[in-house]
This record gives C-alpha cells, sequence and structure tokens, in this order.
C-alpha cells in the first residue's frame, strides 16, 4: 500500500470547477475572464522589476531544524525590491492537509502574510498576503491519505512509531480533499456563497479590473489576495505569466497494444514489486534506528527521503499501467495556453512570456528525469508550442517562443536549455525551483546531457534534446552530507526581448550547523 493516493485527472478537473463556480452564469453575465487576474499592488508598471521563485517548500520543522524558514528568512531582504513571489508547487506536504498549514506554510512565511506576528490566529482558509503571492499546484497539494494511515498515524500503535516518530512524515487524520485545502487556502473559492445576491456583490467587488478579455479579478496586497483558478495569467512590466495545473495534464502516455507494450508492462509490474519490497525493507530498518544518535539520524534522513522517492516511483509506474485510450487530458487547459500564447505575441506592449507550472519536462534530478509524466508533460506541452509557432510564423523569428519557465516538483535548483528538438520547446531556458524547503534529491550518474529516444520504447533513434548549466541538490554522504535549500530572486530588465537576471540564494545545512550564500549570478 501506498502512503499516499492521487485522485483521478477528471475528478481534479471536476472538484476545481466547482470550487470556483467555472463559467457560472452570474459570472458569464458579467463578461468576467476566470483566468485573468490584474496585480493592483500600487506600485507603477516599470519594464524593470524583481520577483522571488520558490518551490516545494511545504515542510515543517525536521528534527529540530526548519530548511522552509532559513529560506524565508533569507527572502525577507529581497521581499521591499521584489514585485512578487512565484511557488511551483507542493505547498503542503505529506499529503496537502488543511491540519498542516499553520506549522508549513503560515508559520515559516508569516512575514508574507497579514496578522503574521501572530500566525497561530490565521485560519488557513482566511490568508491575505501582504505582497503578491501567487502559487501553482503540486502533485501533494493534490494528494489524499489512505484511510489506514490516518489512523496509524494518530493512534497509539507501535507502527506509529515506525511513521511518523522516526521517518518523521507529515501525516495526520486526512489528506487535501482532493485538492480542497489548496482550493481554499489559495483560489477564490465561490462555491461558499450561500445565495446569488451574496456572489453578485463579491463579482462586483473583487472583479472590477477591466481588460481586452472582460472584467477581471483585481489582486490587492493587503485586502484581497485571491487567486481566480487553478490556471491563470497576469502581466508585469510587459511580461505575460502563464501560471498552470500540469496535474491535469501528466498522465503518462498509454503503452502500445502491441508485443513490445506487453514486455514493457510486464517490466513495470516487476519494477512495482521490487519497490514495494525495497520499501518494506526500509521500513523494517528504520525502526531499529534512533534520531537521537547523529550517524543514525543521518541514516533516517536517507531512509525518509528513499521512501518518499519509491512512493513517487509506484505512483508513476501505476498510472503507466493504468492509462488507456480513456485516460484523461486537459484538453481544455491546453487550448486555452496555446490561445493565450498567441494572443500574447500578437499584442504589442507585450515583450516577453514566462511560464510556470510543476512538472518539469526537462529536469537531471536522480528520480524525475525517466519518469513518464516528465515525458508526457514535455510531449504534451510540446503539441501547445508547435501549434503557436506555427500561428506566430515570422513573428518568433531568432527567438524563443517562452523566454523562461519555471518548474518545481524535483527537489533541487537546476538551470538547462534546451537545443534543437525539432519542436516548438527548442532553445527555451528552464530552471527548477523546487528545492526550498522538503527532503533534497541528488543529481542522475548519468551527467548533465538529456537525449530522448524517437523511435519508441525500443527503438534507437536517440538525440540530444537538453543540457544542464547549473544543478544545486543534495550530495555527500553521512555525517558529510551537504542540503543546500535554494530559492531565486530574478532581475527583470527593460527591451525586447527581456532579459533576466537569476541570483540563486543557498540555505545549507552541513554538519549540523546553517550557512548562507549566494550563488553566482546568470543573465538569459
Amino acid at each position: 500500500m501506498q502512503f499516499v493516493s492521487d485522485p483521478p485527472i477528471s475528478v481534479k478537473i471536476r472538484k476545481m470547477n466547482e470550487r470556483v463556480r467555472w463559467l457560472a452564469p452570474s459570472l458569464v453575465e458579467r463578461g468576467i475572464d476566470q483566468t485573468r487576474m490584474v496585480l493592483d499592488d500600487g506600485a507603477s508598471d516599470t519594464p524593470e522589476f524583481s520577483f522571488l521563485v520558490v518551490g516545494d517548500s511545504g515542510s515543517g520543522s525536521y528534527r529540530g531544524y526548519n530548511p522552509q524558514r532559513q529560506i524565508a528568512e533569507l527572502m525577507l531582504a529581497h521581499r521591499e525590491q521584489s514585485r512578487f513571489v512565484l511557488h511551483t508547487g507542493d505547498v503542503i506536504y505529506l499529503v496537502g492537509s488543511s491540519e498542516y498549514y499553520l506549522k508549513n506554510f503560515i508559520s515559516p512565511y508569516r512575514e508574507f502574510l497579514v496578522g503574521g506576528d501572530r500566525p497561530e490566529r490565521i485560519a488557513y482558509d482566511q490568508m491575505v498576503f501582504n505582497m503578491p503571492f501567487l502559487p501553482v499546484p503540486g502533485n501533494h497539494d493534490y494528494y489524499d491519505l489512505p484511510f489506514i494511515y490516518g489512523l496509524i498515524a494518530q493512534a497509539s500503535l507501535p507502527l506509529r512509531r515506525l511513521l511518523r516518530s522516526q521517518l518523521d512524515l507529515d501525516i495526520g487524520w486526512h489528506g487535501s480533499g482532493q485538492g480542497n485545502a489548496y482550493a481554499r487556502a489559495f483560489l477564490d473559492y465561490l462555491k461558499a456563497f450561500n445565495s446569488e445576491s451574496e456572489l453578485a456583490r463579491h463579482l462586483d467587488r473583487h472583479y472590477t479590473a477591466k481588460t481586452d478579455t472582460g472584467r477581471c479579478l483585481s489582486y490587492q496586497p493587503g485586502r484581497f489576495t485571491r487567486l481566480p483558478n487553478r490556471y491563470y495569467t497576469f502581466r508585469s512590466g510587459g511580461i505575460d505569466f502563464f501560471a498552470l495545473d500540469s496535474n491535469t495534464f501528466n498522465a503518462p502516455i498509454p503503452l502500445p497494444t502491441t508485443q513490445e507494450g506487453d514486455d514493457y508492462r510486464s517490466e513495470l509490474e516487476n519494477r512495482r514489486s521490487d519497490l514495494e519490497r525495497q520499501k518494506l525493507q526500509i521500513m523494517e530498518a528504520s525502526a531499529l534506528l534512533s534520531s537521537g544518535r547523529p550517524e543514525e539520524a543521518e541514516q533516517l534522513d536517507d531512509n525518509q527521503a528513499k521512501l518518499e522517492q519509491i512512493d513517487e516511483l509506484l505512483i508513476d509506474i501505476n498510472k503507466q499501467l493504468a492509462a488507456d485510450e480513456t485516460t484523461v487530458t486537459d484538453v481544455e487547459q491546453l487550448d486555452w495556453l496555446r490561445q493565450r500564447l498567441i494572443e500574447s505575441w500578437n499584442t504589442a506592449e507585450v515583450r516577453g512570456r514566462v511560464i510556470y507550472f510543476h512538472h518539469p519536462p526537462y529536469v537531471t534530478e536522480a528520480t524525475k528525469w525517466h519518469q513518464a509524466q516528465t515525458l508526457a508533460v514535455r510531449h504534451r506541452l510540446r503539441r501547445v508550442l508547435d501549434a503557436v509557432k506555427q500561428a506566430v510564423g515570422n513573428q518568433a523569428e531568432g527567438r524563443p517562443l517562452v523566454d523562461l519557465i519555471l518548474n518545481g516538483h524535483a527537489h533541487c535548483l537546476e538551470y538547462l536549455q534546451t537545443g534543437d528538438t525539432g519542436y516548438g520547446d527548442s532553445n527555451i531556458n528552464w530552471i527548477v525551483c523546487g528545492g526550498s524547503g522538503h527532503s533534497l534529491r541528488r543529481q542522475r550518474s548519468e551527467g548533465a546531457e538529456l537525449t530522448e529516444n524517437f523511435g519508441g520504447i525500443k527503438g534507437d533513434d536517440t538525440r540530444l534534446v537538453a543540457k544542464s548549466l547549473l544543478f544545486v541538490g543534495r550530495h555527500g554522504q553521512g555525517l558529510q552530507k551537504r542540503r543546500p535549500y535554494s530559492f531565486l530572486r530574478i532581475d527583470v530588465f527593460d527591451g525586447r526581448p527581456p532579459k533576466f537576471k537569476v541570483r540563486p540564494f543557498i540555505a545549507e545545512r552541513s554538519k549540523r550547523e546553517w550557512s548562507n550564500s549566494e550563488i553566482e549570478a546568470f543573465s538569459i
């Protein structure tokens, strides 16, 4: 049995649509665009500005130290010079539960919240930010907890020591409620209004910004800081930002109904059995260790990371085995992205484009680079960008279709560039910012160059598609282990195309001590 369960894509889409009353008559009648917002922060919309990026941060205090809080404190020095914060997903570990928002989000980021001097008084579904804090959902923000684990986590049983005290997993009574906790925390939860008159007053008060696509939500720091939808767009300094929910277009491509496909299916089933055995062995070994002994505490830390990685691999394998012609993909969101990117290229005042979402299409982190979900997101984003490329034609001559793509999911900081892939994702800058608080991961042993097999499951048409230019993640062994947690400050400069200066900041844990540093900045 897995520690977590992931709702079907169709359920995620349906539930989130219900929560924001997607295309309800009251919104349609008012001409409201539920995928757009305007940052009404009182600042002049100058072409030069800065923003911060964090991701995969949602853990609390761990064995006496709190990586996420260390990162938040480093961010404070840049808050006044930055216009907003982007979060690449996984706001709350392990299963997105409302039980953990105080410990794993509100308290660590308290200076970014109104009333943050008394974080214990802030309800997770009543947060108001004092500067724009703009997340996308990660996979853990949708996860749920099998009922039996909720009982084990709370009961006074021997297994509780195994599952929580020793391995220190953030497990409570329940999970995210199929993303409900994230929606209540960050989205404009229109489902909560009991009458049409209440809803009408709310819409007329907060959906007052006027754009070329209709009225939209006015995001007002210190007053009203809700997001209009799980995916959305906004503009700053002539740059269009597109926030996506990749949890609904990450389903693996179905295996072919051929002998080759059958053989690969058997291989996946054998791999799944091996992983289940490994997980049991790790749990049994962990029960014999003590977190009070330094060397054993390091081993427990490694074991916890391994268990989480195994569960992620099991989820990926199960998704592959379950994928068939009926598997749902969020076509509506992908069509929206295609249309809005084309519109962006045809809008004179727009000089650049940034996309951010959770699952990275390109990454060299050891557990994510080869996952079926990684390849599925890459495939579907390519289809969108291919259509955009065809539509904009010569307008994009000599430029990538998107200036920068930001992701999380892989627990590291990584900067990659695609080469000529043969598709619309050629020559794009990609940054994975997923090392802001949770258990860090290592780079794969295969190296920094990513190749892709274009010849099918057993084909031999392998080509170089991307290179990793910077990787910051877990390294070293035992008491020499180093954990460099990270966030980004990105400075945007005037010009067409825009220039970005990327400044990585590090809070490193080694030998039970913290040290802070700034990695040499790079420009893109």
